[in-house]
């Protein structure tokens, strides 16, 4: 086994490295070779955590995710038959992506690409920057060989972020909007040509030709980063964050609140249903001080959903039931707490960690994130194991229920300190 296959499989929780030996197992399927790309070697490279997994299949990659889908599981939440990619998510919610090899070529600044399939080592070089250039193999033969043609191991070991093509941002000038993230997010320098080559292409306004739904999708991948203030912050040095809304200027960017939300969300678990589930309260953040006609303007230059519109401009509507019930004066347990908050949607849980002005909720809901949820998650899986009733039953989820609280509602009996006997009267 090599050392990158280590590195990988010591980086990737269990749940993930499940989902490598299903990818290579599908692939392998249609004998097409298979490489894990992109970003999860470069965080892998890193050393950061690997949030999501990208491979990349020589043939056809609908195959290998419809294969998947049917073997595995695993759902195929969206397709893109332009460039034979999809992705996925697993029943233990690890998120993947499986695309084509291939190659892009553009007629002109933002125009829809012409898509032919390609070798690993030429949709490589077709990348943005070369930290995401780079890949390791997942096939018998040639296990753990690791593809680094644009050098992009030196320009991580040097914490910089360097463009794979001086045409790049003018091809897809989407990459200025994904260079301020990773920017932020690696906490890399940008290089200094890339810096010009970036320059260059904003004072030529390739900006302008973005598609409406990559700033929509650009919009959503920021709500679900650690630093979105800082992103947005980045993007407004740059003169781009005005491309989701014209409004989105001066004091209606509501940075603060952002920074406020992104504070709240590291109250939440670090999994992919909370980390999906910003979306809606950080629109409530970012538009909090534009009126209507300018969110609509938002909702525009975005090509959002009917269904995001209503995520986002429904969710203090949604909140309210959940704060009324967390501020009751019936609420005198723990375990109260810990069931009311478990069983709500967790966009509503931060909007209300953001939002709400009630002490009592606020305090519950830090209490529950905070002592209630880190006692549950210590009860070993013997100690569960003498839950009355069979998994799945009535019974069972009852019997689980009166298990927690009782175990979040003990208290500890102090026992009486002993009586100091009194000092003798002085003489």
């Amino acid at each position: 086994m090599s050392d990158y296959i280590y590195m990988m499989e010591s980086h990737l929780n269990p749940d993930q490295n499940r989902v490598v030996l299903d990818v290579q197992s599908a692939a392998l399927q249609f004998n097409m070779n298979v490489f894990l790309t992109g970003g999860a070697m470069r965080d892998m490279l890193a050393g950061f955590r690997i949030r999501d997994l990208d491979f990349v299949v020589e043939g056809n990659a609908l195959k290998v995710a419809k294969a998947l889908s049917e073997r595995s599981g695993a759902a195929i939440v969206s397709s893109d038959e332009h460039r034979k990619s999809a992705e996925l998510v697993f029943p233990s919610g690890v998120t993947a992506q499986v695309a084509m090899s291939r190659q892009e070529k553009y007629a002109r600044t933002g125009a829809k690409p012409q898509i032919s399939s390609a070798t690993i080592q030429e949709d490589l070089r077709g990348r943005d920057f070369t930290c995401n250039a780079m890949a390791i193999s997942l096939n018998k033969a040639s296990r753990g060989l690791m593809l680094d043609p644009m050098n992009g191991l030196a320009d991580i070991e040097r914490h910089e972020l360097r463009s794979v093509s001086s045409y790049g941002f003018y091809d897809d000038p989407s990459r200025l909007l994904r260079l301020a993230r990773f920017q932020v997010r690696l906490e890399y320098a940008v290089e200094e040509r890339t810096r010009m080559q970036g320059s260059n292409a904003r004072e030529a306004g390739v900006e302008k030709s973005i598609p409406a739904r990559i700033l929509g999708e650009e919009l959503r991948r920021i709500s679900a980063e650690d630093s979105p203030a800082g992103i947005l912050k980045a993007l407004d040095e740059y003169g781009l964050v005005t491309l989701f809304s014209p409004a989105l200027s001066g004091d209606k960017l509501n940075i603060p609140g952002v920074a406020k939300l992104e504070k709240m969300s590291r109250l939440l678990p670090e999994d992919s249903t909370p980390r999906a589930a910003r979306f809606g309260p950080f629109l409530c953040a970012l538009t909090e001080k534009l009126a209507p006609k300018e969110k609509q303007a938002l909702i525009h230059a975005t090509a959002m959903s009917n269904a995001d519109v209503d995520l986002w401009q429904k969710l203090p509507a949604r909140s309210r039931k959940l704060e009324t019930a967390l501020r009751s004066a019936r609420i005198r347990k723990a375990s109260q707490v810990y069931h009311l908050a478990s069983a709500a949607e967790p966009d509503e849980v931060l909007f209300l960690l953001y939002d709400s002005a009630l002490k009592p909720v606020q305090e519950r809901l830090k209490n529950h994130f905070q002592k209630y949820l880190p006692a549950i998650q210590e009860i070993t899986p013997e100690e569960w194991a003498t839950v009355e009733g069979k998994p799945g039953t009535p019974r069972y989820v009852k019997a689980r229920r009166e298990f927690a609280s009782h175990r979040l509602d003990a208290r500890i009996v102090r026992k009486p300190e002993p009586l100091q006997p009194e000092p003798p009267p002085p003489l």
